[in-house]
């Protein structure tokens, strides 16, 4: 590990003569990818740093212990060097953690859907709750979200929304919430007061470049119709809204969030292409998974990861069978804590099979 970590910390301080240079300041796509590096490195510097000033407290701290005459200095450094071994331990992991070769995904903005499965107007209410916690967590993170397309079930929430999301390792946070979401509750348009258990999908795609992926529109059929949502005046009297058939894959996508039809378009071609490249990243996902069997799970859509027990303010995932107690509270936005005990055990998993660097 103390190679790796040197190799590291040269390459820092490469990185970190680079990024002041005029040539790359003024490269705004050079530079942007220069201050990522940067940034990544230094995470991991900063610690081993702290490692190797602990290293050397704890080698000085022993050799008092061997040396010193004096009974009671020899006993407090005992305490001491007590208290530093599990300092070096947990730091020890921590750099482990860093080690460990990112998704090179991560980095990305996403697409999120979020759709009402099984249910009926219960799991459209359902999907709206959900969307409403994501968009809540979006703040909370500082994130920019904007909706791309929804249509509204007949009793409130949506049957379907979709929304694109951007800000920093976006997709490395939101990965682990693509699977199917149950609620288990008694439904606003139940008169008996019994509880039903009802089900949300929520997919949640890396945004894909065009050099990701590459679209021929001679296989995309293009359709206008006018919008259904708000947006003034004019949203239902322009054939503002697009529909995109991309003919080879059977895909659909939808987009009548801005006036403008070119814009519209445009950003029905970033859900598509991100479909596109969900798919490829997919069979990526499956190839390994093939070869092991993994807790967390691949992010697929189908999979049943979480339920929602609103009488006794329960949510359980479980995939690592983490559950709490503070259901209103997650439901304002406060998922931080399911999604950092699933990279938790994404790591461990990774870390057990050896996939440090």
């Amino acid at each position: 590990m103390k190679d790796k970590l040197e190799a590291i910390k040269e390459r820092f301080e490469e990185v970190s003569q680079q990024i002041i240079q005029p040539e790359i300041v003024s490269d705004s796509s050079r530079y942007s990818k220069i201050s990522k590096e940067y940034k990544e490195l230094g995470r991991i510097v900063e610690q081993y740093e702290k490692l190797q000033k602990l290293q050397k407290d704890i080698a000085g701290t022993k050799e008092l212990i061997a040396t010193e005459k004096d009974e009671e200095l020899r006993e407090m450094a005992k305490e001491e060097l007590d208290d530093l071994n599990p300092k070096l331990e947990e730091l020890e992991q921590t750099i482990k953690e860093l080690l460990i070769p990112k998704d090179p995904n991560d980095s990305r903005n996403i697409i999120l859907e979020v759709r009402g499965g099984t249910g009926g107007d219960e799991a459209a209410i359902f999907a709206g709750d959900l969307f409403r916690m994501y968009q809540r967590f979006f703040e909370k993170m500082g994130w920019r979200s904007s909706i791309m397309d929804f249509t509204e079930g007949t009793n409130g929430g949506y049957k379907e929304i979709i929304c694109k999301v951007e800000g920093e390792d976006v997709y490395g946070k939101m990965k682990f919430e693509s699977g199917v979401h149950r609620v288990q509750r008694v439904p606003q348009t139940e008169s008996q007061g019994r509880i039903h258990t009802s089900a949300a999908s929520v997919a949640v795609l890396p945004e894909a470049e065009e050099v990701d992926v590459q679209i021929n529109m001679n296989d995309v059929r293009v359709d206008t119709f006018q919008s259904s949502g708000a947006g003034g005046q004019s949203v239902n009297t322009t054939y503002s809204a697009v529909r995109l058939t991309h003919i080879p894959s059977g895909l659909v996508v939808s987009c009548q969030d801005e006036r403008s039809q070119l814009k519209n378009k445009d950003r029905a071609l970033s859900v598509l292409r991100s479909r596109l490249y969900e798919i490829e990243l997919k069979k990526h996902n499956d190839a390994i998974s093939s070869q092991r069997k993994s807790m967390v799970g691949s992010g697929d859509r189908s999979d049943k990861i979480r339920t929602y027990n609103y009488p006794q303010s329960r949510i359980t995932d479980h995939r690592i069978g983490y559950t709490v107690y503070n259901l209103p509270a997650v439901m304002e936005g406060d998922i931080g804590d399911f999604i950092e005990q699933l990279r938790i055990a994404e790591n461990a998993e990774r870390m057990q099979e050896g996939e440090t660097v």
